[in-house]
């Protein structure tokens, strides 16, 4: 069961537990003038939970969820320990636990930093970058990307330093007017690739190229536009725990 599914649970646990009490017990509790039996802990509780549940749920299915990295997949722009913002309502609101689109708000653009589910386990988030719509003609080769035939621009931008990337190569690439930042581990072998995007589905990339696990091998594969959650906008804070955290990467924007 994901975050949202228990707080869903939680608050029809507490609306019901306030609804039953009302309708069956309040009224006898009353009781003569001067003998009125205190509520039960349990509808305190209910009642004092149920509207901070509904916030909650709320806030975290159409505005924002939180989103910790999980892995160096999308180093150098997200590295492991960043907790991240992801906007909801980017591509469509959807109702939470079933999953459902309501509503239409914005379509994903090649370049977008996206928040998915994993499509052969939906509970598994992940989190890559859009290389390629519905209908896209895909190719990498030697670490350079293809997009119906035509090279994505690459421009050198000096070396990784620290860490176990310590010299690997960092790349500006250009999806659209769009610039990010790609990271080329000269220790690990280009995955190459060569696929059309089927209809409905995307294709998607970490920015760490040789060190990513994401739409060019099975485990991932192409994404359904339902898998989609939403779209990585800032980071909030970097905790690597034990480490202390680095407040430099506080409110950065995801690019």
């Amino acid at each position: 069961m994901d975050f949202s599914a228990a707080l869903a649970l939680l608050l029809a646990l507490a609306g019901l537990t306030w609804l039953v009490d009302a309708a069956l017990y309040k009224g006898a509790r009353r009781g003569a003038p001067g003998n009125r039996v205190a509520e039960p802990p349990i509808v305190q509780y209910a009642k004092s939970f149920f509207p901070v549940i509904l916030v909650v749920l709320i806030i975290r299915s159409f505005i924002f969820e939180p989103f910790r990295i999980p892995s160096e997949s999308m180093m150098p722009g997200l590295i492991d320990g960043d907790f991240i913002f992801v906007s909801k309502f980017a591509y469509g609101l959807r109702l939470p636990v079933v999953n459902t689109k309501v509503l239409t708000t914005g379509e994903p653009r090649r370049g977008d930093v996206i928040v998915f589910r994993l499509p052969a386990k939906p509970s598994v988030h992940l989190i890559k970058r859009l290389i390629g719509l519905p209908g896209d003609h895909v190719a990498v080769r030697n670490n350079q990307v293809y997009i119906n035939a035509a090279p994505l621009a690459l421009k050198p931008d000096g070396s990784f330093a620290g860490g176990d990337f310590m010299g690997s190569a960092l790349e500006l690439e250009t999806i659209g007017r769009r610039e990010h930042v790609i990271m080329l581990d000269a220790n690990r072998p280009s995955t190459d690739y060569d696929a059309i995007v089927p209809a409905g589905q995307y294709f998607f990339m970490g920015d760490n190229r040789n060190d990513s696990e994401d739409s060019r091998f099975g485990k991932v594969g192409f994404v359904p536009e339902q898998n989609l959650v939403g779209h990585a906008v800032r980071i909030w804070l970097n905790w690597d725990f034990p480490h202390w955290p680095d407040w430099r990467r506080v409110g950065m924007k995801i690019t």
